[in-house]
């Protein structure tokens, strides 16, 4: 039996609206062929891991790094330059949870946490 991870699926009030905050982060586009507001994917272009969004009416945001709601999973991002980076996702609506020395934790407009990390 072979097993592969195809799709990670974060929950959304928003997936298209959050699947673009994404494609601007990633630089990767949005599949075409779905257009519903329930579901969106960016395609990996290099045919790895997809990313989808799909539409949980109770989404609730983590509160990490408390542990009332923790994270359930999170991105780790891999960057050349974190300070030019930092700049990008914040003025793209990312919210800074966390600075270390060679990775930072942001909140995306939802709330899900993901890491920039250096390379």
């Amino acid at each position: 039996m072979t097993v592969s991870v195809r799709t990670i699926v974060l929950d959304s009030l928003r997936p298209r609206s959050l699947a673009g905050f994404y494609a601007e982060v990633t630089g990767w586009k949005l599949r075409e062929d779905e257009d519903v507001d329930e579901w969106a994917v960016l395609v990996n272009p290099d045919g790895g891991v997809n990313l989808a969004f799909q539409y949980a009416a109770d989404f609730k945001p983590t509160t990490w790094p408390a542990q009332d709601r923790p994270q359930m999973l999170h991105l780790d991002l891999g960057v050349d330059d974190l300070d030019a980076e930092q700049e990008r996702v914040l003025g793209l609506g990312a919210r800074l949870l966390d600075t270390q020395r060679t990775f930072r934790v942001y909140a995306d407009p939802e709330g899900h946490t993901f890491c920039l990390c250096a390379c």
